[in-house]
């Protein structure tokens, strides 16, 4: 970890832990050697650092591009192994950077879903994570937050004293016969595959 990212890595969890009783639960069963996908659906902005906490190691995923202007975000978001990409249609160059990510062995985190739920629900998996899949073969590890959303919902203030937890499931390893000869449906339902592992996680 460079020291920003150490640095944001702690701070996250130890302000998470204050102000909104922050924990993690099954955080054993992430994978913390090798190539792997972090996926979880997604409720607020505290969502990556947050799930950055459930791995030993940098992990790295995708903001919008536009942030990238923002006078100090445009300099400390890439230290923190930010990957820009446009919202505004399919960048093949953030999932080409994801591709490279992984086959050099490192941790990706992916929001199935593709943006911040708008009204706290789940929602269908777009086919992005699908396409990653099979194209890097890495297990991904389904994870669900609860309580971001009401801690920080879009467009709202954010709500302290909320409870954020996530819960970890078990690793998903797909064969070459899940992933067959590729094309959108059958990524779409790799990826709604994965987020009906990420729907039947609950808490305790």
């Amino acid at each position: 970890m460079n020291f920003y990212y150490w640095l944001g890595y702690h701070l996250s969890r130890l302000l998470a832990q204050l102000f909104f009783g922050f924990r993690i639960i099954n955080r054993e069963r992430v994978i913390q050697t090798g190539p792997v996908i972090l996926t979880m659906n997604h409720q607020s902005f505290f969502d990556p650092p947050l799930a950055g906490n459930a791995c030993d190691r940098p992990i790295f995923f995708l903001a919008k591009k536009s942030l990238m202007n923002v006078p100090v975000l445009g300099w400390l978001l890439p230290k923190l192994n930010v990957i820009p990409v446009n919202l505004e249609g399919g960048d093949r160059s953030a999932l080409k950077a994801l591709i490279r990510i992984l086959s050099a062995g490192e941790c990706a985190l992916v929001f199935p879903e593709g943006s911040r739920t708008p009204d706290g629900n789940l929602h269908p998996a777009l086919p992005g994570l699908g396409l990653l899949i099979a194209k890097t073969r890495a297990p991904v590890v389904p994870m669900r937050i609860f309580g971001a959303f009401d801690a920080w919902p879009i467009h709202g203030k954010i709500h302290l004293w909320r409870k954020i937890t996530i819960v970890v499931g078990e690793p998903i390893y797909f064969s070459d016969a899940d992933l067959g000869s590729g094309g959108k449906d059958l990524y779409t339902r790799s990826s709604q595959r994965v987020m009906d592992a990420i729907a039947a996680l609950q808490l305790p």
